[in-house]
């Protein structure tokens, strides 16, 4: 394993993402994502290149220490490798893509789940620099991946080898990756979220608030007076952090979780139009298939097939890796 007292090199020579690529080789015996016993901490490999698949972004960090993605949000790409780090501050509906891999070099990498609260401690304790940049566009961004970023990864990378030191050093170590993210050149994009007097810490609210009711009509104005904002204004920031509309976002949790329903639990494509807030099957269809290129029925049988090995598909539910 590289040591990290070599880190003044990293981004140039690689060793600590070589490193982190072998821990996390080691922990991933196939493509897929997996959980790890560090809370919050998931791995991902990817073996090929892949077109871009629906997911949901959680606030995160995203490391790739081999290979290389991209993120498609609101027709934008953020591509990202060993050299640039992923950062999202809010949850947002986008594509992702596999751009390179190959089975002798997968593609690794690692998510971090970001906690709102954590960045908010530090920022009421007022002794980090102000921002250089306003945040511009929406709640993702792409960020050096700079010795200061990757060396605490590393070494809470290294605490999987002592599993009984996860419960006391791991926060430690997350609260620092949180210190460095807003010392990091993406502090404007999280401090728009986790400030409580911003209009970016309301709209991760109403956000928490349609994950939770999106089968429910959805009446902008009472969305918008809930998070203590006017409609206007509200409407105008949502589209802003997460290039969509609200009503765009509703109709996009609806239909990921209608292919959930389908696909795991056994639903027909009315049931899960229904249970989802669709009250016609037929714009239910539509909308559907807008989204994810096929119409309900075939697309979960091209997903049933490729899970039993006699189809691949064009579309699946994906993590934010």
């Amino acid at each position: 394993m590289a040591s990290i007292r070599h880190q003044d090199t990293a981004v140039q020579c690689g060793p600590p993402q070589e490193a982190m690529a072998q821990i996390i080789g080691v922990r991933t015996p196939g493509a897929g994502d997996f959980e790890t016993p560090i809370a919050g901490l998931a791995f991902f490999r990817r073996e090929c290149p892949a077109p871009p698949v629906v997911c949901m972004v959680e606030p995160s960090i995203v490391l790739v220490a081999q290979g290389a993605k991209q993120m498609w949000v609101g027709g934008e790409a953020y591509p990202y490798d060993t050299s640039r780090f992923l950062v999202t501050s809010l949850n947002v509906p986008a594509n992702s893509e596999v751009k390179v891999a190959s089975p002798g070099q997968p593609c690794l990498g690692l998510v971090l789940k970001l906690d709102v609260r954590i960045l908010a401690e530090l920022i009421a304790q007022g002794s980090l620099p102000p921002p250089r940049d306003r945040p511009v566009g929406v709640g993702v961004g792409i960020g050096a991946a700079t010795p200061a970023i990757l060396a605490p990864f590393a070494r809470l990378l290294e605490l999987l080898d002592e599993p009984h030191a996860i419960p006391v050093l791991a926060p430690l170590i997350q609260r620092e990756i949180h210190y460095r993210l807003l010392m990091s050149d993406q502090a404007a994009r999280l401090r728009q979220i986790a400030s409580v007097d911003g209009q970016g810490y309301r709209i991760a609210r109403a956000i928490d608030w349609l994950k939770l009711n999106y089968a429910l009509p959805l009446r902008i104005e009472e969305l918008a007076a809930r998070v203590q904002m006017s409609a206007p204004t509200f409407h105008h920031h949502f589209r802003q952090l997460t290039a969509m509309s609200p009503l765009q976002y509703q109709k996009w949790l609806r239909l990921n979780e209608a292919k959930r329903l389908m696909l795991s639990e056994h639903f027909d494509a009315a049931g899960a139009a229904f249970r989802v807030g669709y009250e016609s099957p037929s714009q239910f269809s539509r909308e559907y298939s807008r989204l994810f290129g096929a119409p309900p029925k075939r697309d979960i049988e091209v997903l049933r097939g490729a899970a039993r090995g006699t189809d691949a598909p064009r579309h699946a539910l994906a993590s934010p890796a």
